[in-house]
This record gives structure tokens, C-alpha cells and sequence, in this order.
């Protein structure tokens, strides 16, 4: 038997070269993110004839690495090495400047490829809809994230950190953790780094001395991994105020803990950070972890109109039927915290394109381990031919940047699947233009790409101006400045 489906399947591997060699599997992968970089790689490798191009909206590859990760984690961002190995494959490419929507739409790409992966992840963000939200003053974690990371869509956010001693974070995750960390880290310490040098001069100048992390749950919930929480703890000359009553823990939270080791590590930093010794007067800031608090509303400020003065937020507790179930529950009873300075960092938001189903609720494509579903039922059998989603898009906005390691490996097992049912590709079927198709309609329509060559000009130019400053590298950080590094 063994042998008989070992021989079929030498049968299918033979039939399958001989139709590539004269019909290769042409991909596209929209967006150029981990997801996207982690798709290409295992394509390339799992399907020696495979083309694969990777387009991508902005001029430079590399998504939330270059854009997102922190500028004090470089080594967060040694992934790019790899991920500019598989750019310069030699059947594959990168396609910057090009916008899923209007430079070219979904149908456009389905028609020119065999395989369309969307993996653009999540470029906006979710509302709270409580009163007062579009007050001067708040900000998404994501916008200020772009801003110091020199995202030429973040640029133009100059944020007022001059006229506000406390700033208050809404979320408690990785990313509330890393924007309280570049408010409070000693800038002397920044200057090293990639951060946008517009935005250390910013940060040179703020007058921000308190921020506040506050989380609807406790500190048994908290979304931040130990790592993080460590980092942020450890800042030089800044005072840390947990209020110990905040990190008693139900039977519950113990049952929650005991199954979970990174959120065990957490509460154990948490409760040896409350028990350190205070020293009023002698750090410069403070960083205050709140805990069992949900935003009700912002408050506006009676000397700048229009302008956030503090948060109206009310008091909670938690219910559930058992551990890792456990909501937030207001209680009635309010309290506010003022500041002039408020970051949302409670999740980023996918944004759909034309011809895609899309799940609003969750945010994400419906899909079954990657494969697009026609809608948001849930049936498996009913798929999008030939469409597939991986990273944010497919699981929504969770996970470090290995996370989109694993969900790639699961994209691309289903194309394997696919391609082996003869779903994708078929002996009679006409071969699909591809990347010369896609070059000629954006030559056609004067959408100037930027190919991963053009990438590495940008990347000479930055390291240069980098290099003046003691700085890895100065970001180019608007679309002229790109464009003209690139394509002049």
C-alpha cells in the first residue's frame, strides 16, 4: 500500500514539473511584512518553479520591522537580513509603491496570478466611541509608533509633548509598554538608535514626567510579555507605583496563572516592583501601572478649548465562568486621572479592499488555515479560489514577529494542498501573465515601482546620514524624500 502512494506520488511530483517548467505557479504576496517575507520564503522553498512577487504599498520593504518594532530593540530587527535574502531570490521580487485599490485592484491580481496572498496586516485602529475621543491631544499607539519610527504616514502627527507633565496609556500590552518606554527612557539613550531624529528632538524637549498604563483587567490579565515588562521596569531614574491591592489574586486568577507561564512571570515582576522602596523627589518621572479602570469618557480642558485635560474612567471588576474567561465589569463608582496626553494602544484595526469578504466584527478575512472563505459563515468547503491570507489579516493583531512564522507555514501548506488537488493549476489551463502581466498594466497606468535595487539606494542613503550622527541610520522619513532617493 506504502508503495503504491509513494509511486502515485512520484507520478504527481513528475507531472507537476513538467506542467511548471511550461506553466509555473505564479504568486503574488501583497504586503511585505513578516507575514509577507515568511510566505515568500516558504513558497520559494516548498516550490522549486514557484515565481513569487511581493508587492507592497510603501517604498520600503519590511512592514512593522522597519516601521514598528521599537528603535531601542535592534535586535529585533536582524530579521531583515533574512528577509532581504529572500528579495534578491532570483524568482523572486519586490514591487514597492504599489497600492492594493487604486494602482491595482484584487480582481486585476487574481486574473494575472495563480496564487494572490494577502498579508498587508493592520494599518488602522480601533475606536473606543466614547465621548470626547477626537479631542486635541489623543492619539493612537499605532500613529505615534509610525511618528518616532519615521513612517512617512506618521510624519506630519506632532504630537504637543511640551504642554503636559503626564500622559496617560490606554492598553497594557506590548506596544502600550513600548510607547511609555520611549516617553520615559532618558534620551541620551535614544540618540543611538534608528528613532526618527525629529522625533528625539521632540522627546528632548517634552515636559511629560508621569505616565499611566491602565487596564480594564488586572494584573493577572495583563497582555504585556515579561520581556517587556522588564524593560520598561528597569529605566533609569524612574519611580514605578503599582498599588498592592491591585495584585491580590482571586481563585481564579491563581488557576490562570498556574496555566500560564509568561503571564506568571509578569505578576511576579508586577509584585516585586510594588514592594520596591519609593524615592519621592529624587527620580525626575514616574510610571504608574492602573489596573481595574475602563475609559468612560475624555475630558475637555477649560483653558484650550478643544484640547484633552484627563480621563473620566470608571472602576471595574472582574466576571466569568473560570480562569482566562474572567470580563470587565464596570461597577459605578469613577475616578479621573488628568493629563493632556492620552495614546490609545488598545489594538490596531485590518482594513478591507474591494472584492474581499471580510469579517468587521473580528477584524480579519475569513479563512480556513489561510484559504479565503466567499463568506463570513464559516463553511471551509466554500473558498475563494486561489485566494489566501496570512499574519494580522488572517488571526488578527496578535503575536511577536515569529508568530507569522508558524501562520506562513500553515498559508502555504493549504496552496500545497491546493496545487496537489489540481485546484490551482490545471493541464490545460493557459499560462498566467504574472509579473510581466503586472509590470505592463503599472507601466500603463505611470505608477513609478520601486524594485528592491532601488530599496538598497534608500537604505546606502540612510545608513549615510546615519552614519554622521553615530546613528545605525537616519530614516528618510516623507514619500518625496523616498521617492527621490529611490528613483532620481
Amino acid at each position: 500500500m506504502l508503495k503504491v502512494a509513494i509511486s502515485q506520488a512520484r507520478k504527481w511530483f513528475s507531472r507537476s514539473l513538467s506542467s511548471f517548467s511550461s506553466n509555473p505557479l505564479k504568486v503574488c504576496v501583497v504586503g511585505s511584512g513578516p507575514a509577507g517575507f515568511y510566505t515568500a520564503e516558504k513558497m520559494l522553498k516548498a516550490h522549486q518553479q514557484a515565481q513569487v512577487d511581493i508587492i507592497d504599498r510603501l517604498p520600503t520593504p519590511f512592514g512593522l520591522v522597519r516601521s514598528g518594532v521599537a528603535p531601542d530593540h535592534p535586535e529585533t530587527k536582524i530579521v531583515i537580513n533574512q528577509f532581504s535574502r529572500v528579495a534578491q531570490h532570483e524568482r523572486c521580487s519586490f514591487l514597492g509603491n504599489v497600492t492594493l485599490g487604486s494602482s491595482i485592484s484584487l480582481s486585476e491580481l487574481r486574473e494575472l496570478y495563480h496564487v494572490v496572498v494577502l498579508a498587508y496586516g493592520a494599518e488602522s485602529d480601533r475606536s473606543l466611541g466614547i465621548p470626547g475621543e477626537n479631542l486635541k491631544g489623543i492619539h493612537s499607539a499605532r500613529e505615534f509608533v509610525w511618528w518616532y519610527n519615521g513612517h512617512p504616514d506618521g510624519r506630519n502627527l506632532d504630537p504637543d509633548l511640551k504642554s503636559t507633565d503626564a500622559a496617560v496609556i490606554l492598553g497594557q500590552g506590548n506596544v502600550a509598554l513600548d510607547v511609555a518606554r520611549i516617553l520615559l527612557r532618558p534620551t541620551a539613550e535614544l540618540a543611538t538608535t534608528d528613532i526618527a531624529n525629529y522625533a528625539l528632538a521632540a522627546l528632548e524637549e517634552s515636559s511629560i514626567r508621569k505616565v499611566y498604563l491602565v487596564g480594564r483587567r488586572g494584573p493577572a490579565q495583563a497582555a504585556c510579555t515579561a520581556k517587556e515588562l522588564r524593560e520598561v521596569l528597569g529605566i533609569r531614574n524612574v519611580d514605578i507605583s503599582i498599588q498592592e491591592v491591585d495584585l491580590r489574586l482571586t481563585p481564579d486568577d491563581e488557576e490562570e496563572l498556574k496555566s500560564n507561564r509568561i503571564k506568571r512571570r509578569v505578576h511576579e515582576l508586577l509584585s516585586k516592583a510594588a514592594t520596591k522602596p519609593r524615592t519621592p523627589g529624587l527620580n525626575q518621572r514616574e510610571l504608574h501601572f492602573v489596573f481595574f479602570r475602563k475609559p468612560d469618557s475624555f475630558q475637555e480642558s477649560e483653558d484650550r478649548t478643544g484640547h484633552v485635560s484627563g480621563v473620566h474612567f470608571e472602576k471595574t471588576v472582574l466576571q466569568g465562568d473560570g480562569p482566562g474567561k474572567q470580563t470587565a465589569i464596570g461597577t459605578g463608582e469613577f475616578e479621573d486621572i488628568k493629563c493632556g496626553f492620552v495614546l490609545k494602544s488598545i489594538g490596531y484595526k485590518s482594513v478591507p479592499v474591494d472584492g474581499l469578504p471580510f469579517d468587521h466584527k473580528k477584524g480579519i478575512v475569513p479563512n480556513f488555515r489561510g484559504r479565503v472563505l466567499r463568506d463570513t459563515s464559516g463553511d471551509p468547503t466554500i473558498f475563494e479560489e486561489g485566494l489566501y491570507v496570512c499574519g494580522w489579516l488572517k488571526r488578527g493583531p496578535t503575536g511577536i514577529v515569529a508568530t507569522n512564522l508558524h501562520c506562513a507555514e500553515e498559508t502555504v501548506l493549504s496552496i500545497s494542498e491546493d496545487l496537489e488537488k489540481g485546484v490551482l493549476i490545471s493541464s490545460s489551463a493557459l499560462p498566467k501573465p504574472g509579473r510581466d502581466g503586472l509590470l505592463q498594466l503599472l507601466h500603463d497606468r505611470d505608477v513609478r515601482i520601486v524594485s528592491f535595487s532601488d530599496w538598497e539606494k534608500i537604505d546606502t542613503e540612510e545608513k549615510r546620514l546615519g552614519s554622521s550622527r553615530n546613528k545605525p541610520r537616519e530614516k528618510l522619513s516623507t514619500w518625496d524624500e523616498l521617492h527621490k532617493a529611490a528613483l532620481d
